[in-house]
């Protein structure tokens, strides 16, 4: 059976099932929709064969990611909007701009998802709060030569994220 045939054949066996778990677990018929259609959609962006003998435990395991994903958009968005209430007036960005802003924001969230936490945090300490590697040192508790790896580790995991995604 093609990918293709074994995705329509989840799709028409479990699409509903799917549907009412995601439901569950967000409260928005909307949202449980578009995740269900996502999660598919994933399946069919797939080039491998798969045989399954459990699928709604891999359904499941591909629309948990997607709820993360979901959630953490969302936390992500609160904030930024948060953020836009306190900026007077003149200074608030337009809607155009505030989605291109809010996106950015997300896919810069997507790269700082895959550092360890120290890691993180040394970066953000460098990059946001323009702190120099010794401060960070001695606000993290960790030896110079620690802060310089961690900044170096999550530059090269930015590097090949932004390299990746060209090939």
């Amino acid at each position: 059976m093609s990918p293709q045939a074994s995705v329509h054949s989840l799709y028409s066996h479990h699409h509903s099932w799917l549907n009412t778990w995601l439901r569950s677990k967000l409260g928005n018929a909307a949202d449980a929709a578009d995740l269900a259609q996502d999660t598919f959609v994933r399946l069919l962006q797939r080039s491998e064969q798969f045989e399954l003998t459990a699928p709604r435990a891999f359904l499941r395991t591909i629309a948990r990611g997607l709820v993360i994903d979901h959630w953490r958009r969302e936390e992500l968005q609160r904030a930024y909007l948060e953020a836009l209430a306190h900026l007077p007036e003149a200074d608030v960005p337009s809607i155009e701009t505030r989605e291109l802003l809010l996106e950015l924001l997300e896919r810069i969230a997507l790269m700082l998802d895959g550092l360890k936490p120290k890691v993180r945090r040394a970066f953000l300490l460098a990059q946001c709060e323009g702190l120099t590697h010794k401060e960070i040192a001695e606000q993290m508790g960790v030896s110079l030569r620690s802060v310089e790896r961690y900044v170096a580790d999550a530059l090269y995991h930015c590097y090949l994220l932004r390299y990746e995604s060209q090939d």
